[in-house]
């Protein structure tokens, strides 16, 4: 695990306690060389198939004068422009869900709780290349992978934007710092700090973003979780209204009827138990397009027993896994935990995987339920 008091190269020396304290979303920060002799993780041609997968989200975009043209992937190799040619980027999404090792640098960003951390994607840009001046609701470390980007970057007053334009391109752009970034360097930005990267050469940039979700959104996604388990958390109770007198006005609605409506609402979310399931639930609910390929040897296995796992286990790098208190969650599954097997699923949730030692010290239900995940696919034995 990260040391948070330990500084970093990442954070250009600061330790990710001080870089919370002080930059997280106040004021962005440029790190020269966070990853010395970076290398990119993978290259054109891998991201180029990445990009042609149904299962992965890409996007292209290119400046047609003084438009901007987007589609939407999959992308074969023959739909993409020439490399030579200039002005076009291609944006793969969740690159981490993917590829090992871009998930392994995605995980160097952890001293932000996983509960905000969202994915990795990657930006390829020919020369010229770039998506024009914007400004993300969210937080973001811009890391140079490949060649050179310039970047702009201002606290945009103004953030009215293009009129009928595909992106969310803002219309008076007013940069106040001007950066090229090489191989290895990075760029923190707080959310609704303006930005425009243009590429210079061919270029590849990683983009580290961070989930900021809306609240009538998270709230909706809360209610829908939380209505699912309505009927056993508040019973099957009719409405009744024995006192309730004749009417001359009948499109009228019954204040005891509203009074009903309120009460029930109320006691779902006062239910602090089933709220706390629903959050983690929904924190934890994989992307639409993760799935999981079933492990029919690990599924085989005597769950009681479960001797596969006697030498430790890993988490899929597409699992979610986060804790409260009371419960753990994985993959938009809850599970109340407590005591010793609560200790050891906190942490795997931290660390990702558990040692043989670990496994040693777990009940028979919690390798009967690591099993499970294992044949699940969510994890896979060590070795």
């Amino acid at each position: 695990m990260i040391d948070i008091t330990q500084g970093l190269p990442l954070l250009g020396g600061l330790s990710p306690a001080l870089f919370m304290k002080r930059h997280w979303q106040k004021k962005p920060l440029l790190i020269r060389q966070a990853v010395p002799g970076m290398q990119p993780l993978l290259d054109r041609a891998a991201l180029f198939d990445l990009a042609g997968d149904e299962a992965v989200e890409s996007r292209l975009i290119a400046q047609a004068g003084t438009g901007w043209k987007l589609r939407s992937g999959p992308f074969p190799r023959r739909a993409l422009p020439p490399v030579k040619q200039p002005g076009w980027t291609l944006l793969v999404q969740g690159v981490d869900q993917h590829v090992d090792s871009v998930h392994d640098l995605l995980a160097q960003f952890r001293f932000a709780p996983d509960a905000r951390l969202d994915d990795l994607m990657v930006s390829y840009a020919s020369d010229g290349g770039g998506v024009g001046p914007h400004f993300d609701s969210y937080d973001v470390f811009l890391l140079q992978a490949h060649g050179r980007r310039r970047w702009r970057i201002g606290r945009q007053k103004d953030l009215s934007l293009v009129e009928g334009a595909p992106l969310k391109i803002l219309a008076q752009f007013e940069p106040e710092e001007e950066f090229v970034l090489e191989p290895g360097d990075m760029l923190y930005l707080p959310p609704r700090y303006a930005h425009d990267g243009v590429a210079e050469g061919e270029c590849m940039t990683y983009s580290i973003g961070f989930r900021a979700p809306k609240r009538g959104d998270f709230a909706r996604e809360l209610l829908q979780r939380m209505a699912d388990e309505a009927d056993e958390a508040l019973g099957q109770a009719l409405y009744k209204d024995p006192g309730q007198p004749a009417v001359a006005t009948p499109a009228a609605i019954p204040a005891a009827l509203e009074d009903f409506a309120r009460g029930a609402l109320e006691s779902l979310l006062g239910d602090r138990l089933a709220l706390a399931c629903a959050l983690g639930e929904v924190l934890t609910e994989p992307k639409a397009n993760i799935w999981f390929d079933a492990d029919a040897e690990a599924d085989a296995v005597d769950d009681e027993e479960a001797p596969v796992l006697l030498g430790g286990l890993t988490l899929d790098r597409r699992t979610r896994m986060m804790y409260d208190p009371q419960h753990v969650f994985i993959n938009g599954e809850s599970y109340r935990a407590g005591g010793r097997d609560a200790v050891l699923m906190r942490r795997l949730a931290d660390q990702r995987h558990l040692t043989a030692t670990d496994m040693a010290r777990a009940s028979a239900d919690a390798r009967s339920l690591l099993a499970s995940w294992c044949a699940s696919g969510w994890a896979r034995a060590a070795g």
